[in-house]
């Protein structure tokens, strides 16, 4: 059952950028100016408050309208339950993602592999997967953050799938990208896997609070850090 999944407080973690209260992120001055302009902050680094309860319910209720492409669960907002519909266009709006419905969500081999040498990748080209480690220390570090933001998996932050190629190289050439397709898909993926997760659980939140503002958040215990 979703009430005995472990929660990982790095799946779909924020990155906190702020210099000042990380001093060492100065060493990081030249990518993070970078990161400041790619248009997925919202994504990025929306430090959102996230609740026990609220996730927990959203994912043991949650089902798939295959012919609507609805997500469809429930939450409890002043002890009633009340439906909470997520469609791809939501997850745009709610997460600002810069895309639309007929964004790409894969760039010629080509263009991946001429933007992985621009980032200066140290690896073998012809690899199935790019390996994070093998990029100089101011590239791994964006790519550390995408992943641990935008991943749908838990663990395994080295070795990069083939969407998340696909997204460094949107953000490195400042092109479209379909980020909320990608969101979306992986949310349905979850809910027809044979073991389901907490998968983005800081998404989930977002879209809770936006369509229930006045959800309740006072409740004891539930807050996960």
């Amino acid at each position: 059952m979703v009430s005995n999944v472990i929660f990982d407080p790095l799946h779909n973690s924020c990155c906190d950028l702020d210099v000042q209260k990380y001093p060492e992120l100065v060493n990081f001055s030249g990518i993070l100016e970078f990161m400041r302009r790619i248009p997925i902050q919202k994504a990025l680094t929306d430090q959102r408050p996230l609740y026990r309860s609220h996730i927990d319910r959203f994912w043991k209720n949650v089902v798939f309208d295959e012919q609507n492409k609805v997500i469809s669960s429930v939450v409890e907002v002043h002890e009633k339950l009340e439906t909470i519909l997520v469609i791809e266009a939501l997850i745009r709006e709610v997460i600002d993602f810069p895309d639309d419905a007929y964004s790409p969500m894969r760039f010629p081999e080509r263009m991946v592999k001429g933007c992985m040498l621009r980032m200066e990748y140290q690896g073998t080209l012809n690899a199935g997967n790019y390996l994070k480690s093998k990029f100089t220390k101011p590239y791994k570090f964006l790519i550390h953050c995408i992943m641990l933001s935008l991943s749908h998996t838990k663990g395994s932050y080295d070795a990069m799938r083939d969407y998340q190629m696909n997204m460094v190289t949107a953000l490195a050439l400042n092109k479209k990208y379909n980020f909320s397709h990608v969101i979306f898909h992986y949310m349905d993926e979850n809910i027809t896997s044979k073991v389901k997760s907490w998968t983005y659980p800081r998404f989930v939140q977002m879209l809770i609070d936006h369509v229930y503002p006045e959800i309740e958040r006072n409740i004891k215990d539930d807050l996960l850090v």
